[in-house]
Parts: C-alpha cells; sequence; structure tokens
C-alpha cells in the first residue's frame, strides 16, 4: 500500500504541475492590470511609449523610427488608427501604402516592442475631420459622438473591422501578438456635458461595444473620468504627474496616454518649445506618484501629407518630438529621456513590489519613496521650487536639489539621475541647398481659369455651406454671381463675411484683393474697393478651406464658407445685398479636376513657358518642373520661402499645403520647409508640380538636404553598479 500512496502522490504532483503548465501556458501573452500597473505574462511592468503615426511617415521610414525609439528606451509604440484614410467609401477599405496599418504593426513586433491601438475612430490628432469619413457627414439623421443610432451603426461597424483584421492577423497580446492595450473614443468628456444624457450613455455604450469584441488586452479611454469598468480612464497633458486625479477605481493603474513633448504648430503662430529638462521632469513625478505608463505624444510627429491636417495645421507635425519630422535624433531631448528610462527601469521592481509613501521635505521640497520588505528603497527627492537650490534631509544625509527637479535614488541613498541635469549636448540642424530652380528655361505654367456664372452647373439661390457642397474632395469652392449695375456709386466696396478660412475676390474676372482668417477665430472679414462695369458686372468668389475642423460637439452641424456678400458704396450704405441671390458654384480647380500633377494627365492642359512677371498678377498659376534625386541618403525638403500659398506635388503625390506668406507675430513664415521623402522620388526626372494662390517666385525655390550635428549618443550615464533588472528590459 505504501507503494500505492507514493504513485498516488506522483500522479498527484504530475496533475499539479500540468494544471499549472496549462495555466502557464494561457496566461503566456496575457494582458491584464490591478491598480499598480498593467500585468503582461504574468509580470507588473513599468512601461515608456512613444507616439508614431503610421500615414504620417512611410512604410520605408517605420523600421529606423521604431529602431530609434527602442534604443531611446522606449517599450511600446502607439498609434491611432485613421479612419478617413481606411473607408474612404461606405465598405470600400484601403490598408495599401503608408495605410498599412498591419505591417506597421508587425515591424513593431519585428522589433521586439508592444503596441497601443488607439481606434477612436474619432482620434482629432490635428487630422481632417478628427479622423471621419467625410462620407459620414451624409448619413440621415446622424449626429456624431452621441447615442445616436446611425453614428454607433457606423462606429461598430468601423471598430469591429479594425479589431477582427488585428485578430486575423495575430497581433493582440493574447495571440501572441504586440498590442497590449487598445482606445475607444478619445478625450470624450471634453464634450460630453453638451449631449446631456445622450453622452453619458454614449460612453458606456462605446466602453461595452469595445469590451465585447474580446480582443483580450484591456481597454482605456483617455481624458474620460466616467470610463465604465473594465475600461482604464487616463490622462492627457504635459503635468498629469499634478493634474491627474488618478483611475476611478482602486483596481486601475495610473496610465498617461499623452504627454505632451511640444504641441502642434498651426500657420500664423510661432512653435511651442518644451524643454527636455520639463519633459523629464513631469515624467518622473508621475511615476513618482504611482504611474506606470507614460506615452510620448510625439515622440515622432512625422508630415501631415497631401490634405490630411486639420484647419490651419502646417504639414509638420510635432517637428520639436525626441525625434523630429524627417525621424533625426532631436536633441538632449532624445537623450535625456532615454536617461531617464534607464533610470527608472533600474529600480521598477521595487517601483512595482514597494510600499509607496511621500512626506515633505521644505516648504517647496517632497520625497516618493518605495519600500520592500527585503530591504530594496527607491527614493524621488522633489524641489518645487524653480529658482532657487534646495538643501534637504533625507535619510540621515544632505541633498542639494537643484531648482525644479526630480532627483531618483534607486537605493535611496546615491542619485544616479536628475530631471534639470542634461548630460546629452544638443545637435543642430544642417540645412543644405543641393538644387535650385533658378532658371526661367526650367520651369512651365498653366493660368487657372476664374470661373462666371455661365461656367458653373451648380446653382442655388442661397449661399451654400460650403464643406456639405464641395464634400471634402477639394479645399477651393467658388461662388460666382452677375447683376446688372446702373445706380451711381463713385467707390463702391465688396464686403465679404465668411466662415472658412481664405477669400480671393473678382470682378469681372480680375483680381480685387484677398484675406483671410486665423486658427484662434471662427470667421472673418474682406473689405476691397472695386470697380462695376455700367451694365452686366460678374463677381467671382474664391473660398478655401485649409483643412476641415478636427474636435467639438456636432462636428456635423459646422457651417464654413460665404455667409454674407455685399457691396457698399460708403460704410453706412448697402447699394447690393448678394446673401439671398442666384448664386453658380465650382466645386475646386480645373487642374485639380484634371489632375495635371501626375505625368500622365499633363498634356490634359497647354502649358506655356514661364516669365517671371508681377506677382500680384500671379494669383492661381501651376507651376511645373523636373529635378533629379539629390545623392547621399540624407532627408530631403523643398525650401518654399519664395512662394505664398498652395499646395505641392512630387510624381503625383502630395506633399502637402504651403503657406509661406502667413507669418507669426515675429515676423517670419510658420513653416518654409516641406518634406519629401526619399520614397517619393526617382533617380532622375522627378517631376514637381505646384499650384500658386497669390503670388511668388519659383526661381527662388530650392531642394534641401537636412542632417543634424554628429553628437555621441552616450555618455557617462551608465548603472555599472546598478544592473537592470532583466524584467525590467
Amino acid at each position: 500500500m505504501e507503494w500505492l500512496q507514493r504513485w498516488m502522490v506522483v500522479v498527484h504532483c504530475l496533475v499539479v504541475l500540468l494544471i499549472l503548465t496549462e495555466n502557464w501556458v494561457i496566461a503566456t501573452g496575457n494582458v491584464t492590470y490591478d491598480g499598480r500597473s498593467l500585468i503582461i505574462d504574468g509580470q507588473r511592468r513599468i512601461l515608456f511609449s512613444g507616439s508614431i503615426h503610421y500615414p504620417r511617415s512611410t512604410p520605408q521610414m517605420w523600421s529606423p523610427l521604431i529602431a530609434k525609439a527602442k534604443e531611446g528606451g522606449v517599450n511600446v509604440i502607439q498609434t491611432y488608427v485613421f479612419w478617413n484614410l481606411h473607408e474612404p467609401k461606405p465598405g470600400q477599405y484601403d490598408f495599401s501604402g503608408r495605410y498599412d496599418l498591419v505591417k506597421f504593426i508587425k515591424e513593431i513586433q519585428a522589433q521586439g516592442l508592444y503596441a497601443c491601438l488607439r481606434i477612436g475612430p474619432f482620434i482629432e490628432s490635428e487630422w481632417n475631420y478628427g479622423g471621419f469619413p467625410f462620407w459620414l457627414h451624409d448619413v440621415p439623421g446622424i449626429i456624431f459622438r452621441s447615442d445616436n443610432e446611425p453614428f454607433k451603426f457606423y462606429m461598430q461597424n468601423f471598430t469591429t473591422k479594425i479589431v477582427n483584421l488585428m485578430k486575423s492577423e495575430g497581433l493582440y497580446a493574447s495571440q501572441g501578438g504586440p498590442i497590449i492595450l487598445s482606445q475607444i473614443e478619445n478625450e470624450y468628456q471634453n464634450v460630453e456635458a453638451a449631449f446631456g444624457e445622450k453622452g453619458r450613455s454614449y460612453v458606456r455604450w462605446a466602453a461595452k461595444m469595445a469590451v465585447e469584441l474580446q480582443t483580450g488586452v484591456p481597454w482605456v479611454m483617455c481624458k474620460q473620468t466616467d470610463a465604465p469598468d473594465p475600461v482604464i480612464n487616463t490622462c492627457n497633458g504635459m503635468r498629469c504627474g499634478e493634474t491627474f486625479g488618478g483611475p476611478n477605481s482602486p483596481n486601475k493603474p495610473s496610465l498617461w496616454t499623452e504627454d505632451w513633448t511640444s504641441f502642434y504648430q498651426v500657420y500664423g503662430e510661432e512653435p511651442y518649445l518644451r524643454s527636455a529638462e520639463d519633459l523629464a521632469f513631469h515624467a518622473a513625478l508621475f511615476i513618482a506618484r504611482n504611474g506606470s505608463y507614460i506615452n510620448y505624444y510625439m515622440y515622432h510627429g512625422g508630415t501631415n501629407f497631401g490634405r490630411t491636417s486639420s484647419a490651419y495645421v502646417i504639414t509638420g507635425y510635432y517637428d520639436q518630438g525626441p525625434l523630429d519630422e524627417y525621424g533625426l535624433l532631436r536633441q538632449p531631448k532624445w537623450g535625456h529621456l532615454k536617461q531617464l528610462h534607464a533610470a527608472i527601469k533600474n529600480c521598477s521592481k521595487t517601483l512595482l513590489e514597494g510600499v509607496p509613501s511621500n512626506f515633505s521635505l521644505g516648504q517647496l521640497q517632497q520625497a516618493y519613496t518605495f519600500t520592500e520588505a527585503g530591504g530594496g528603497c527607491v527614493a524621488f527627492l522633489i524641489n518645487n521650487d524653480q529658482r532657487k537650490n534646495a538643501t534637504v534631509q533625507f535619510q540621515n544625509q544632505s541633498f542639494v536639489l537643484l531648482p525644479k527637479s526630480i532627483s531618483i535614488l534607486p537605493d535611496c541613498q546615491n542619485v544616479i539621475f536628475n530631471t534639470a541635469k542634461v548630460k546629452t549636448k544638443p545637435n543642430k540642424r544642417i540645412i543644405k541647398a543641393k538644387l535650385k530652380f533658378d532658371s526661367e528655361d526650367i520651369w512651365e505654367e498653366f493660368k487657372e481659369a476664374t470661373p462666371n456664372f455661365d461656367d458653373t452647373s451648380l446653382k442655388s439661390n442661397r449661399l451654400l455651406e460650403q464643406m456639405n457642397t464641395t464634400k471634402d474632395e477639394s479645399d477651393y469652392l467658388w461662388y460666382t454671381l452677375r447683376f446688372q449695375h446702373n445706380i451711381s456709386c463713385t467707390e463702391p466696396v465688396l464686403a465679404v463675411k465668411s466662415l472658412a478660412h481664405v477669400a480671393h475676390a473678382f470682378i469681372n474676372s480680375k483680381f480685387v484683393g484677398n484675406a483671410h482668417g486665423n486658427h484662434s477665430v471662427k470667421g472673418f472679414s474682406m473689405e476691397n474697393p472695386i470697380t462695376l462695369d455700367e451694365g452686366m458686372n460678374n463677381i467671382s468668389l474664391l473660398s478655401v478651406m485649409v483643412g476641415l475642423p478636427d474636435s467639438g460637439a456636432f462636428l456635423e452641424s459646422r457651417y464654413a464658407g460665404f455667409n454674407s456678400v455685399e457691396i457698399h458704396c460708403t460704410e453706412k450704405e448697402n447699394l447690393y445685398n448678394f446673401t439671398k441671390y442666384a448664386w453658380g458654384y465650382q466645386v475646386g480647380l480645373l487642374g485639380e479636376k484634371l489632375q495635371i500633377y501626375k505625368e500622365e494627365n499633363l498634356a490634359t492642359v497647354e502649358w506655356s513657358k514661364f516669365k517671371l512677371g508681377d506677382s500680384s498678377n500671379q494669383t492661381f498659376i501651376w507651376y511645373k518642373s523636373v529635378f533629379d534625386e539629390p545623392g547621399g541618403d540624407d532627408p530631403v525638403a523643398l525650401n518654399l520661402s519664395s512662394m505664398g500659398k498652395g499646395e505641392t506635388w512630387i510624381n503625383g503625390q502630395s506633399i502637402g499645403r504651403y503657406w509661406v506668406s502667413f507669418h507669426t507675430p515675429k515676423g517670419k513664415p510658420s513653416q518654409t520647409l516641406y518634406h519629401v521623402p526619399r520614397s517619393f522620388l526617382k533617380k532622375s526626372e522627378n517631376l514637381l508640380v505646384l499650384v500658386e494662390e497669390i503670388g511668388g517666385n519659383p526661381l527662388q525655390i530650392t531642394l534641401d538636404t537636412i542632417r543634424v550635428t554628429s553628437l555621441q549618443h552616450e555618455d557617462d550615464f551608465s548603472f555599472h553598479q546598478l544592473p537592470v533588472p532583466q524584467q525590467s528590459t
């Protein structure tokens, strides 16, 4: 019987081992969470993430961008999913080229990193229409982002499409893939109150819908304090260590989905410069206050190619991130953050398992500590005084803290990193002109015709709203009319009010002036003295959008375009009011319609030899030239500092809108360099086409290469005495 008992013990142990093995296999790839952190493969993790958006770069750039992020200590790559790119028409999907989401996620996986997929599908992101395809606007009865059946139908369709695509490729961590987090909706609490109970019920529906898709990984909602369980509410902003009220449940971790590395820039404004010290301070503070996931938005911003940017936003997106628009290191930001990441990872075990506490070290000084029963101890010593050093006593030692800084002590004794002490040297961008387009012989031009009322097929007895008329097929909408003038008026003035972004005015096909608004206001006025002929006169007004709005409640109900057109004799006298009148409309420019920026369509119009003339008469001219690719592998950009406003194509691909003539308060253009990815180029005979709205001199355009001064990435910052734990790499 003894042998039988022993045999039963052996069998029992084998059964237990089999159960444990099975459970371990099931747990592999599992992502869960508790009140401290995300738990991946059974281990708590502190994670640093970086936003890189696949359509804002090219597939050829993805691998080096991800590699540089990984070298900078990033564990996770975060991206939005761009609905309007993937479903340009209902039920018709596009995942090719720059839109190849699967390829992008697989590249993340190939480099051993995790992914965070922010499906939205509303994303804002300074992206045209917040990522919504414009056809959604025309769905009967729809109200975006509300407990509205038509909207929920299409939102669920697209979200399900993306989730199923990821599942079919085995890309969720629960399948062995890299995706550890998904996001539904985006900063909804900013607009939730506008929808009343429909907003609150929509949040509950969106969370339930997402969770029921069973991705096997957690879902998050950013800036959403009422995110329903099990969805995690997260923080967006620059200072979440100070502003975040924390998770809405003690069982959820503290996650920061957008730590803004700078800020997006719009035409007419200066870039926002956020220092490496400030970034490091607030990231360290978030970790000190029990944060366990920080995503840098953006780590690499990239380029808003084509017409993808939202209203007034420049093509260079978050150029001040750790990786600039071209994917080059932005120092000292990249290196300083790398050192911060290494310092945090060095003591992550204690941070995740130790008991947290905090106490005052002075009027503006604090200590945050994490202690383990086995003796592990980590401290963050904080000086909130922005002007002066502070000497503090901590654990029987004296420490001098730099102004507005955090010192990290992985053993509660030795400082290995201070957020205000930057050891990485700054680098400098070097721009070199490789080609000058300075000969009239290399340019040809085509003058865009000004349509009159008789040229138009779309007619209305009122001023039409622009977005609903163009369906976002073009930035441009012509408003035309004709009228009989037989009233004496010595100094007539055309007075126009617009809720678009730019207006151009033509009287009897002659240009009389233009005006534009700015990102801070919703409308603008244009008043121009004009000359009227006796008898019949034609007025042609061109309304221009520089991107659609991307945020706010009731996006589907926004108005753009002209809302008042009058001719005055004096300031107080209204001579003609055309607001309710017979108007003719033309969507877009002829060159757009014919796609004359493509080589196969060049012959559809008659090009003439270029001749530099009076820039005031050079409105709406298409220019074309050819050029060879510059040698080397440095990034390439067109320098358009001599131009005004328009759009540029290289070999049929739009590199975006330019608006050099819109100056900042300092009197300089917001952007003069426009990225030309190497993958857009051939070795020779590259076709360059521009449409110029308001004048400019193409003879001063140059093709430049971009590089940064070569500085050592690493320095003497190391942890030989405190090796990084293997589970934290």
